[in-house]
């Protein structure tokens, strides 16, 4: 658990510029309360009762069991959702370094269509077109990134360490959503099938 939890930190840690890596991707401040209090939950559930909640596969068995997993609050949304927002963030950042002269802009469109898409309903995908004209160029994305003490050179290198860390979490992910029954079908890193929307 301790690792999925410093995995989201990570997207969520400030920069030298005060902005999260997720501010910078979606080009506006992240302002959801909401999903911030219900993270501060889950990881206060986690420290309260460590047994209980030891594991995701642990978690979202509990909720299926229960007949909640679907609600709107649920661990097991979140879960899918937060993982599929990170699948989304690791193939923009691996596609702005294998992808040199794409613009910002078309490397999250290409990243936005293989792993969001799928699962957003017309709403969702309204907003992100919107979201879409508030992306920086490139090279600002970048720079804001590394912020002012690190060298941009380094971009490249510092992505693939990422990704090599993260990538074996969201398959991991994926394999226990899978191998829960209710949630067989819930390939999250797969566009061709979807669990919810």
């Amino acid at each position: 658990m301790e690792r999925y939890l410093w995995a989201l930190s990570v997207l969520r840690y400030p920069s030298s510029s005060g902005q999260t890596l997720c501010d910078l991707i979606t080009g506006m401040p992240e302002h959801d309360n909401e999903k911030r209090e219900q993270y501060r939950d889950y990881k206060y559930l986690h420290a309260t009762d460590s047994l209980k909640y030891a594991s995701l596969t642990v978690m979202v068995t509990k909720e299926v069991v229960e007949g909640t997993s679907k609600k709107t609050n649920s661990c097991t949304r979140a879960i899918i959702w937060l993982t599929r927002s990170v699948n989304f963030s690791t193939h923009l950042l691996e596609g702005l370094v294998k992808n040199s002269e794409s613009s910002l802009q078309e490397m999250v469109e290409e990243a936005y269509k293989s792993t969001l898409k799928p699962f957003h309903g017309w709403i969702s995908s309204a907003a992100y077109k919107v979201a879409l004209r508030l992306i920086p160029e490139r090279d600002i994305f970048i720079q804001l990134l590394m912020g002012s003490c690190q060298d941009p050179g380094y971009f490249g290198e510092d992505v693939m360490v990422l990704v090599s860390i993260v990538q074996p979490l969201l398959e991991e992910i994926n394999a226990i959503l899978v191998g829960v029954p209710h949630y067989a079908h819930a390939h999250i890193l797969n566009e061709t099938v979807t669990a919810l929307h």
